[in-house]
C-alpha cells in the first residue's frame, strides 16, 4: 500500500480518539471532529506529504489540536517514532505536554539539557527555544537517533537572538518531519526565521510564505474566536522633563511621538488616577459578563514587575480578594497561573508576560493593555489571550489607552501579516519616505534625548481618566464621556454573551441613542465679544512685543510672526481674545528662557 494511502487510513481512526476542541467540544459551525480549517489544512499536509509545514492560525483556533492530529498522523503510519515540541516558555512546555497526553503520546516537559536522553516511556520531549540554543549538538544527536518530528510552538521565537535560530537550525536540520505553527504576526526585524520559506513579491521584497492560514476575521465569522470590543479611554496628563519643564497633553490627542509616549506613559503610572479610573470600570465590566458567564476572569498586562504589584494592590481594595500576579522570574508562576485557571472565584490576574502569548486561561473575557509596548507581535499576542471561544456567542472586552498605535492596531484585528526580510523598495526608493543621512541623524538625537528621559528624569505628575470610544470590526462608536457617566455605561453594560452580528447591531444603537440624546449638534451660542477687554489684550501684547525686540535685538513684525508661527490664528487685529491669551503666555515664556 503507499505511504499517501496509510496516512489517509489513519487520519479517519485517530479522528475517534482525539477530542473534538481541546480542551472543550466544537464550536458552533465546525465539523464533528475537527473544526473546518484543521481538517482543511491536514488534508493539505495529507496530499503534500511536506518535510517542512508553516501553518498560521489566529489565537484560540486550535492550533495545539491540528499539530497534535498530525504527530498522532505520522506516528501511527511508522513515518516518525520520536516528537520534539519546542515552545517559547517554562510553562508552555506543561501544556503541551498535559494536551499531548489527552491524545495518548506521551511527552516529557520536564526533560534538561544535562538529562541526555529521555525515558523509554516517553515517545519524545518538549524543550524551550532557549534550551536547544544552549546546546543544540545534544538535540540534533536526539534528532539524528529517531526518525522525528519537530512541532515549533509560535516559530517566530527562532529569530529571537541569532543564536536561537542558528541553534534551531543546526539541532533540527535531520528531522524528516517539521511542524512550524504561529498564531500573531511575523517579526518586525529582518531575521530570518529557520525553515520558514520566504518567496518575492510585487514589490521585490521576500515574505514569509505560509502553507495554510487561518486569521482572525475568518475564524471570527466560522464562530471559532470570540468577538473583541476594544474600550479605549483619553484623559489629561501632566509631566515633568528631564530640563524641569512641565508638560500638558491630552491622551490620544494629535501630538509628536515623544509627547504621545509621554502622555501613554504618564497614564500608565500607577500613582495617578487614570490606571484606578479603568481598572475600576474594567472591573465593572467583568461583574457584568459574571452574569451570564459565572466563571469570567481578568487579565491586566504590565509593564513591568513595580507596576504589576503597584495594580494588583488597587484591585485587591477594589474587589476584596487578592489578585493573582504572575513574574517571569517567579519560579512558581506557571503553578499560579493553573491555580487562577482553575479557580472560578478568582477575579483577577496581573502579568507582565507570562500570561502574553501561548498561554491557556480560557475563562479569561476582560483584559487591561496596561503596558508600553506597542509591536503588532505583541499586541496581537495580548488579544490573542481573550479570544479563545468555549461556548457560543462569548463576548471579550480588552480595556486600552487611547494612544494611535494601539487604536490602529485594534481596528486592523483582521489583517494577514507576513514576515518581510527587506524594507519595501517603493520606501527606499522614494525620497519623499527615505531619510537622507542629515534626517536620520536628527533623529537619532532625539531618540537619544528621549533615552534620558528612561533614565528616570522623568516625572508623572497628574493623570485622570475620560472615556474615549468603543473599537470593533474596524468600526468606532462613541461620542466620548465623563466617567461614570451614561455615555460609557452605555458600552459598559453590553451583556456577554452575544454573536458578532449583535454585537454590531447594539454598538449602533447604543450610538444612534447618544447622538439623540445630544442636543449639542446645534453649534453652543457664542458669547458677545467684549472690544474693551480686546483692546486691552492687543495693547498688552504690543507692549510685550517692544519690550522683547529692545532684549533681542529682533524687528517687532518678525516676533509677531513667529509668534503666529507658534501659536496659530490671524493678525493681532483679527485674533481672538484666546488667540490674544495664547500669544501674551508664549513671549512671557520667552522671556525667561523657555521655548
Amino acid at each position: 500500500m503507499e505511504q499517501s494511502e496509510t496516512l489517509f487510513d489513519v487520519g479517519t481512526d485517530v479522528g475517534r480518539s482525539l477530542p473534538p476542541v481541546y480542551p472543550h467540544r466544537a464550536a458552533h459551525g465546525t465539523a464533528g471532529t475537527l473544526r473546518q480549517w484543521q481538517q482543511e489544512a491536514l488534508d493539505l499536509y495529507i496530499q503534500r506529504r511536506p518535510k517542512d509545514f508553516l501553518a498560521v492560525a489566529t489565537p484560540g483556533a486550535g492550533k495545539t489540536t491540528f499539530a497534535l492530529r498530525v504527530a498522532k498522523l505520522l506516528v501511527e503510519s511508522g513515518e516518525v517514532n520520536r516528537i520534539y515540541v519546542v515552545a517559547p516558555t517554562e510553562h508552555l512546555k506543561r501544556q503541551w505536554a498535559d494536551a499531548a497526553g489527552r491524545v495518548g503520546l506521551a511527552l516529557d516537559p520536564n526533560f534538561k539539557n544535562s538529562d541526555g536522553r529521555h525515558g523509554r516511556q516517553y515517545i519524545g520531549v518538549v524543550v524551550t527555544y532557549s534550551q536547544v540554543a544552549n546546546k543544540p549538538a545534544l538535540h540534533r544527536n536526539k534528532t539524528e537517533a529517531g526518525r522525528t518530528l519537530v512541532i515549533f510552538d509560535e516559530i517566530h521565537h527562532a529569530g529571537d537572538a541569532l543564536s536561537w535560530g542558528d541553534g534551531v537550525r543546526e539541532a533540527f536540520d535531520p528531522a524528516v518531519r517539521r511542524l512550524a505553527l504561529t498564531g500573531t504576526p511575523f517579526r518586525s526585524d529582518t531575521s530570518p526565521i529557520p525553515f520558514v520559506d520566504y518567496v518575492e513579491d510585487g514589490d521585490g521584497v521576500r515574505r514569509s510564505k505560509a502553507d495554510y492560514a487561518y486569521t482572525y476575521g475568518p475564524a471570527l465569522k466560522d464562530r471559532v474566536v470570540r468577538p473583541v470590543v476594544f474600550m479605549a479611554y483619553s484623559g489629561n496628563m501632566r509631566w515633568r522633563t528631564s530640563t524641569g519643564e512641565e508638560m500638558e497633553a491630552q491622551l490620544g490627542a494629535a501630538a509628536t511621538k515623544d509627547i504621545t509616549n509621554h502622555a501613554w506613559r504618564t497614564a500608565l503610572n500607577p500613582e495617578g488616577e487614570w490606571i484606578p479610573s479603568v481598572l475600576r470600570a474594567a472591573h465593572q465590566r467583568l461583574l457584568k459578563v459574571r452574569d451570564k458567564i459565572d466563571d469570567a476572569g481578568g487579565l491586566v498586562i504590565a509593564t513591568d514587575h513595580e507596576t504589576a504589584r503597584a495594580y494588583a494592590a488597587q484591585l485587591d481594595a477594589l474587589t476584596g480578594q487578592k489578585t493573582t500576579v504572575v513574574l517571569s522570574d517567579d519560579k512558581g508562576a506557571s503553578n499560579q497561573i493553573e491555580a487562577f485557571s482553575e479557580d472560578p472565584s478568582k477575579l483577577w490576574m496581573v502579568a507582565v508576560r507570562m500570561v502574553s502569548e501561548g498561554v491557556d486561561v480560557p475563562r479569561l473575557c476582560v483584559g487591561v493593555y496596561a503596558t508600553s509596548t506597542s509591536t503588532p507581535l505583541f499586541f496581537a499576542q495580548a488579544v490573542g489571550r481573550f479570544v479563545r471561544l468555549r461556548k457560543k456567542a462569548e463576548v471579550a472586552s480588552v480595556f486600552l489607552p487611547s494612544v494611535p498605535v494601539l487604536t490602529t492596531l485594534a481596528n486592523e484585528m483582521e489583517q494577514e501579516r507576513d514576515h518581510a526580510l527587506e524594507v519595501p523598495r517603493s520606501a527606499a526608493e522614494d525620497p519623499e519616505e527615505a531619510l537622507d543621512d542629515d534626517l536620520l541623524a536628527a533623529a537619532n538625537r532625539e531618540e537619544r534625548g528621549s533615552e534620558s528621559l528612561e533614565r528616570g528624569e522623568f516625572a508623572a505628575l497628574h493623570s485622570n481618566a475620560a472615556f474615549d470610544k468603543v473599537l470593533f470590526d474596524g468600526a468606532e462608536f462613541g461620542l466620548g464621556g465623563a466617567m461614570g457617566s451614561e455615555e460609557e455605561l452605555d458600552f459598559l453594560g453590553i451583556p456577554g454573551l452575544l454573536e458578532p452580528e449583535q454585537v454590531s447591531t447594539l454598538l449602533r444603537q447604543h450610538q444612534a441613542d447618544q447622538l439623540r440624546r445630544k442636543p449639542a449638534l446645534a453649534a453652543p451660542e457664542e458669547p458677545v465679544v467684549d472690544h474693551r477687554a480686546l483692546k486691552t489684550l492687543r495693547a498688552t501684547l504690543n507692549k510685550s512685543v517692544s519690550a522683547y525686540a529692545a532684549k533681542t535685538g529682533m524687528h517687532q513684525g518678525s516676533i509677531h510672526t513667529k509668534l503666529r508661527d507658534a501659536c496659530g490664528g490671524p493678525a493681532v487685529g483679527q485674533a481672538t481674545q484666546p488667540q490674544l491669551e495664547a500669544r501674551l503666555k508664549k513671549i512671557q515664556l520667552w522671556f525667561v528662557g523657555r521655548k
